[in-house]
C-alpha cells in the first residue's frame, strides 16, 4: 500500500456498531484503521462495493425484486393445487 502521503479520514458511527465491529476485528488480529484500508483496497480492486447488498431479510435487491416478480405471477396465475405436494409436482415436472 501505498505510505507517503497519508491522508486522515474521520467518520461518524454510533457506539455499538464501533464496538461490534471492534469486537470482530480484535478476533481477526485487526485495527480499525488497517479495515478501513484493506475496504478502500478493494474498493479500488473490484470497482464497485466489495460485497452484495442485502436488506434486512438477507435478500439481495436482485432476489427481493425475483421474489416480488414470482409473488405477483403467482397471483395472477389461474393455476390453484389442493395441498403443497401437488404444487411441488407441478413445480418439479419440468
Amino acid at each position: 500500500m501505498i505510505t507517503k502521503n497519508n491522508e486522515q479520514i474521520q467518520i461518524r458511527i454510533d457506539a455499538e456498531t464501533k464496538k461490534e465491529t471492534k469486537k470482530i476485528l480484535d478476533n481477526l488480529g485487526i485495527d480499525m484503521s488497517s479495515a478501513v484500508k484493506l475496504f478502500f483496497r478493494q474498493i479500488i480492486n473490484t470497482r464497485n462495493l466489495p460485497f452484495e447488498l442485502r436488506g434486512e431479510n438477507g435478500l439481495t435487491l436482485r432476489s427481493a425484486e425475483l421474489l416480488r416478480e414470482s409473488i405477483i405471477s403467482a397471483k395472477n396465475s389461474p393455476k390453484t393445487f389442493k395441498s403443497g405436494s401437488a404444487l411441488l409436482r407441478d413445480a418439479l415436472k419440468d
